[in-house]
């Protein structure tokens, strides 16, 4: 049984006097040993949120595809390991959509990454137009056959469902949507890595709440939850930790 697993994506938000929450969503996870717990924050916070984190797995938000060079603004993995993270989200919507990013682009990250010592969270996901067109699901098996990185594990590799209408705007797809999607990325791993992909964990990410945490952690193939608003504040996140430690549990 694959271990659920909790991710925060602060995205453009934080500032160290947000620290103390990061410290009792610490607090939180050690307290819920069965499941895991991670935090992705701005690069400006990695260091310090490693600092009071206390054995939480502190995660940056995205990093360049070289391992150095003449990349203005840009930060390689060694740069992110050495200041305390251990794990990157790669290709996230907000990345494809707002800056472009393609699935060659995930691919290559990805495998950058991995090269560098981090765990990588994979995302991948429609937008509104193409399930309205009866796409998603070729959407989704693309940029899974188009982003997974070379000898994917669930060692190092985690994927996340992330309909890109469903983030930020408090809409979710129905749960037998969230199903068929799983069961499709699912089926696309098997196709591409074999076995192993029966331990590649996929998340589910758009509007997760403590509301509605514990009915989407419950679908087969949902091995977690990436997300987004409801990390900012331990209030609003440990809530979803405590709902993925209940099914363990149960």
């Amino acid at each position: 049984m694959r271990r659920k697993l909790v991710a925060g994506n602060w995205k453009m938000h934080g500032m160290k006097g947000d620290l103390p929450q990061v410290a009792e969503i610490a607090a939180a996870a050690r307290a819920n040993p069965d499941v895991d717990v991670a935090l992705c924050v701005p690069f400006t916070l990695i260091e310090a949120a490693a600092g009071v984190g206390a054995g939480l797995p502190i995660g940056a938000q995205d990093l360049h595809e070289n391992d150095k060079g003449a990349h203005t603004g840009c930060i390689s993995a060694a740069m992110l390991t050495e200041i305390g993270a251990t794990l990157t989200i790669v290709g996230h919507s907000e990345r494809r959509g707002d800056q472009h990013e393609t699935s060659h682009d995930a691919w290559a990250k990805s495998a950058a990454a991995h090269r560098g010592g981090l765990k990588v969270i994979l995302c991948c996901g429609e937008t509104d137009a193409e399930r309205d067109a009866g796409r998603a699901e070729r959407i989704v098996q693309s940029q899974i056959e188009k982003s997974l990185p070379d000898g994917a594990s669930g060692d190092w590799l985690t994927i996340a469902y992330e309909p890109r209408w469903a983030i930020g705007t408090g809409k979710t797809p129905t749960l037998e949507d969230i199903a068929a999607i799983h069961a499709i990325a699912r089926a696309k791993l098997r196709q591409m890595v074999g076995d192993a992909a029966d331990g590649i964990r996929i998340l589910y990410g758009g509007s997760v709440t403590g509301a509605n945490a514990a009915a989407i952690l419950a679908v087969d193939n949902v091995d977690g939850a990436l997300v987004g608003g409801a990390s900012l504040t331990a209030e609003k996140f440990v809530p979803i930790i405590e709902a993925a430690a209940s099914l363990r549990q149960g």
